[in-house]
């Protein structure tokens, strides 16, 4: 999330648009977000339907310690994936040079 919203600028530039989808409880981010005002769309992903869909979904023990792992994914209007990473740890992401070779 870190990443996306220093880079968010350069995105708009590209007319990309970035959205951010936690597999978490809406309470737990909700409390984690509080007046945060963040400069892309987050969605919520309670029922981890989407990480497991994106294949992003790792299970470490109890279900409390399931994570996902950073992801991106550049979708193109047409709904496939032009790009996709997934990083093997949670300070694993791309570099912005790459995203945009892509883009």
């Amino acid at each position: 999330m870190v990443e996306l919203a220093q880079d968010a600028e350069e995105f708009r530039r590209h007319h990309v648009e970035t959205a951010v989808v936690l597999p978490q409880r809406a309470q737990a981010v909700n409390g984690y977000l509080g007046d945060r005002r963040l400069p892309y769309e987050v969605l919520i992903d309670e029922s981890r339907q989407v990480a497991k869909a994106y294949g992003v979904w790792h299970r470490i023990g109890l279900d409390a310690w399931n994570t996902a792992r950073p992801a991106v994914f550049l979708i193109a209007k047409d709904r496939s994936i032009r790009y996709s990473f997934i990083g093997g740890s949670q300070r694993e992401f791309p570099a912005l040079e790459e995203l945009l070779r892509v883009i």
